[in-house]
């Protein structure tokens, strides 16, 4: 088994990620459904036997449910804001990346400045490759008219909000 429990013959030089990709494509090439669920390919990858745990497994696995259960810890203001608790700050020690979280409440400002610039960021990145995609869609696709984006998302944050006034109001 290589990495995080894939086969070797999958290939030794590939990433534990392009490994999962290329179970994907056996998973394809195998006939079964898509659109699928990640769970639905996890369950076939097993039952194939191209995929199993580890014992190291389980802590990453800990630790993967764990960032998960922070990330969806919500809490609401005196003002009605509902915001999140957890937040992460990702840094790179001895090459590898992890996460140190902090409790919005009571974590520095030094750390709450990084979570925020760093969630930005990522934001940036995934609008991003939203263009790239609808860009490439489109151009692949030119006999239909073309999918738009919008990018800028003030009109929509004000929506939210405004929307969150109303049942504020209203609940009291």
């Amino acid at each position: 088994m290589g990495r995080r429990g894939v086969n070797r013959n999958i290939g030794e030089a590939m990433s534990y990620h392009e490994k999962l990709q290329h179970i994907w494509v056996k998973y394809e090439k195998a006939g079964m459904p898509t659109p699928a669920t990640a769970r639905d390919v996890a369950a076939w990858a097993i039952r194939e036997r191209l995929w199993a745990p580890k014992p190291a497994d389980i802590i990453s696995q800990c630790a993967e449910d764990m960032a998960k259960a922070l990330r969806d810890e919500y809490r609401t203001d005196k003002h009605g804001r509902r915001y999140r608790a957890k937040h992460a700050v990702r840094s790179t020690c001895d090459g590898k990346q992890i996460s140190f979280w902090a409790d919005i409440d009571s974590a520095p400002r030094s750390h709450m400045v990084k979570a925020f610039s760093q969630r930005r960021k990522q934001i940036v990145g995934d609008c991003h490759q939203l263009k790239n995609d609808v860009d490439y869609y489109n151009e692949a696709n030119k006999k239909e008219d073309p999918i738009q984006i919008i990018l800028d998302f003030s009109e929509d944050v004000a929506e939210i909000q405004y929307a969150e006034s109303i049942e504020k109001k209203a609940a009291s």
